[in-house]
C-alpha cells in the first residue's frame, strides 16, 4: 500500500478485541505520546462484548465539510481523507453535528476537531490491529469502477446493531 493512495478503513465489528492498539498507535503518531483522548479512532464498550472501533467513514457527500464556517476542513486529494486545518478549526462543533456517526470530536486541549487523516494513506490502527493478529479494521482500496455511499453510524447505533448478532433479540434483557 502506498502513501496518498485513495483508501477506506473496513471495520468488523465481532472481531474487535477492544485491545485499544489502534487508539495508542494512533495518538503516538499525531500527539507523540500514549493519549487515547486525542486519538482519531475511539473504540467504545456501551455493554459488555460489543467493542466498536470508531472513525470517520469519509462520507460520499462529506457532511461536515459543508458546514464548515471557517472552511478548516478539506478533502486530500489522493486519499479523500478530511484533513483539519487547526489554524483556522475554532472548535464550534458543526462537523459534530452534521456528522450522521458524531464522529469528529474536539482535541482534549487543543481547540480543533478531531477527524482521521488515513494517515496519508497508511492507517496505523490497520496495522496495529493486524499485528495483533484480530484484523477488525482492514484497509479497502478505492476505484473509480466501484463507488460506496458511506454513511456513519453513532457508536450506540452501532452497538444496538452488533449485539442483536451476538445476543440475538432479546438482548436488552440478556444484559
Amino acid at each position: 500500500m502506498s502513501e496518498n493512495e485513495r483508501v477506506w478503513i473496513a471495520r468488523d465489528y465481532l472481531k474487535c478485541s477492544g485491545c485499544r492498539r489502534c487508539e495508542i498507535v494512533c495518538s503516538l503518531s499525531h500527539e507523540g505520546k500514549i493519549w487515547p483522548e486525542a486519538s482519531r479512532i475511539r473504540v467504545f464498550m456501551l455493554i459488555p462484548g460489543v467493542e466498536v472501533p470508531h472513525l470517520c467513514v469519509q462520507c460520499h457527500d462529506y457532511p461536515c465539510l459543508k458546514v464548515c464556517p471557517t472552511k478548516a476542513l478539506s478533502i486530500n486529494k489522493q486519499t479523500e481523507a478530511v484533513i483539519v486545518d487547526k489554524e483556522a478549526c475554532v472548535a464550534c462543533g458543526k462537523c459534530i453535528d452534521a456528522c450522521p456517526g458524531k464522529i469528529p470530536y474536539i482535541h482534549p486541549t487543543e481547540n480543533y476537531a478531531l477527524i482521521c487523516d488515513l494517515c496519508s494513506g497508511r492507517p496505523k490502527c490497520v496495522e496495529a490491529c493486524a499485528a495483533g493478529r484480530w484484523n477488525a479494521l482492514e484497509i479497502i482500496k478505492k476505484s473509480d469502477t466501484h463507488t460506496f455511499k458511506l454513511y456513519a453510524k453513532t457508536p450506540e447505533i452501532i452497538t444496538r446493531d452488533i449485539a442483536s448478532q451476538i445476543y440475538g433479540k432479546k438482548w436488552r434483557e440478556t444484559v
